[in-house]
């Protein structure tokens, strides 16, 4: 039985929210703000856009594999202990690659800051077990919708950073959030209450990273291979078996690493593919627009622009989403958080469209991001509080923690697959896309999101909020 320490002077939860909504940040800005800079790698390590690309892939991996491996463990030994933890290891991992002279220094240093990636589902776990039930879905939905505004202010910042810094500057500005928001939840976020005692299963995290390994490195590098190369089809078929086979050991071991029978059940499961799939719109878009409005003049479709003038264009889309996040979580209350979820799944596929059939002019552009953007925060809002709301209490961080394992799966889809669409566009003999390239790799996401909005219809509307409910609260203090 999971073990509980409840005291009668909890801090008020603003105070805590403050400091949870840091960790996010500072983990979700490090998705982006290399993403303007990796021009500037290429030239710096004399190497090729495959090289450069394991920047990208060695921190997605690495957040995919100890993401959950972090979330189980927060849920045993104490949330608040794992989420200074996680953020002492990003924020090493950020020294690491700020002083790196190499590339394979700088990828050390990106693999470490993955780490970080366990921030989700300790915050959640915390928010589930430390809030009053009432400020619960709101709360979660603030910090999901970071997601989206970190990755937004992350190309911003990484594009003046860019053009008035060097790449060094990215990482150390990674580290000084994480250590900040490291020291505050130290200081002023209270232990979580809720304990999952039990044994760590090494074993499944070992083989769960043997299955998560192959077939992200295969989509990263789908774009450069191809995806019916046999080096691509090889690495997702070998780690989908594996995968396979971590679900048969799970199911067989005593004190699992994850409850795969929870996992499938309908809510969850259904959740996490509506995750997979909005996760690729977001970062198919992100993947797209740069290289939209970056292009030169000559294109006939870009405009020139710059990395600070990239990211101050899209600059009002990662804003509004500070209060579509919340806005999903007073709706969720209300109607239940599959609503915000399909709504967002539904404006963002309108934003795509709109994207697709008009891309020629910057305030276009600008408008039709905010669209896109106001959707992904409604829908990424609403996922975590699906998944709080179908787990028992002691199984958050858990569960949690694989549904921002599923939107990393699903972010690298759309980053690929909207590449591949671009490089199938372009003329032989060149590697510059054609506007219908553009147009065809939105429409991709369009239909995507449609399909995102329909899965949400097979979410069971929430009967009863969480097993929260059951569960003594614990009294508050003002801060």
């Amino acid at each position: 039985m999971p073990q509980t320490d409840h005291t009668t002077d909890r801090p008020h939860p603003t105070r805590s929210l403050f400091v949870l909504t840091m960790a996010p940040l500072a983990f979700s800005l490090a998705q982006t703000t290399l993403t303007p800079a990796l021009a500037d790698l290429i030239r710096e390590f004399n190497t090729d856009s495959s090289g450069v690309a394991w920047t990208l892939t060695g921190y997605l991996v690495s957040a995919a594999v100890f993401t959950p491996i972090v979330g189980r463990l927060g849920d045993m030994f104490g949330k608040r202990r794992l989420l200074v933890m996680s953020l002492t290891v990003f924020a090493a991992g950020s020294v690491v690659s700020a002083l790196g002279s190499s590339l394979e220094v700088v990828v050390a240093g990106r693999v470490l800051q993955g780490v970080g990636g366990g921030v989700f589902p300790l915050c959640f776990g915390i928010v589930r077990d430390e809030f009053p039930p009432e400020r619960v879905s709101r709360s979660i939905g603030l910090i999901s919708a970071i997601v989206g505004i970190g990755g937004g202010l992350g190309l911003v910042v990484g594009g003046l950073l860019v053009d008035h810094a060097s790449y060094h500057w990215i990482f150390w500005l990674g580290a000084v959030p994480a250590v900040l928001a490291a020291v505050l939840a130290q200081l002023l976020v209270p232990e979580s209450p809720v304990r999952t005692p039990g044994k760590v299963d090494l074993r499944g995290a070992a083989v769960l990273a043997a299955g998560l390994i192959p077939p992200l490195v295969g989509i990263a590098q789908a774009s450069d291979w191809g995806w019916l190369d046999a080096r691509t089809l090889g690495l997702i078929v070998g780690g989908v078996v594996i995968l396979a086979g971590w679900v048969v050991l799970q199911l067989r071991t005593a004190e699992p690493l994850a409850d795969v029978r929870l996992l499938a059940r309908r809510p969850v499961l259904m959740t996490n593919v509506a995750t997979l799939l909005v996760g690729f719109g977001m970062f198919g878009s992100f993947t797209l627009l740069p290289q939209l409005t970056e292009a030169p003049e000559a294109t006939g479709y870009g405009f020139g622009l710059s990395a600070t003038e990239l990211g101050l264009l899209m600059l009002p889309g990662a804003l509004v989403m500070l209060f579509a996040g919340p806005l999903s979580g007073v709706i969720g209350t209300r109607r239940g958080p599959r609503v915000p979820l399909g709504l967002g799944a539904l404006v963002a596929a309108i934003g795509l469209t709109l994207l697709a059939v008009d891309h020629g002019t910057q305030g276009a552009i600008l408008a039709y991001n905010v669209v896109l953007s106001v959707g992904i925060g409604l829908a990424f809002a609403a996922m975590p509080n699906l998944i709080v709301a179908a787990v028992p209490l002691e199984r958050t961080g858990e569960a949690t923690g694989f549904n921002a394992v599923v939107r990393s799966v699903g972010a690298s889809l759309g980053s690929q697959v909207t590449a591949s669409v671009l490089a199938g566009s372009a003329a032989a003999g060149s590697r510059v896309p054609t506007d219908s390239g553009f147009t065809e790799a939105f429409a991709v996401g369009a239909v995507v999101a449609v399909v995102a909005a329909a899965v949400t219809l097979l979410i069971p509307r929430d009967r009863e909020r969480s097993s929260r409910a059951r569960s003594p609260e614990p009294a508050y203090a003002e801060a």
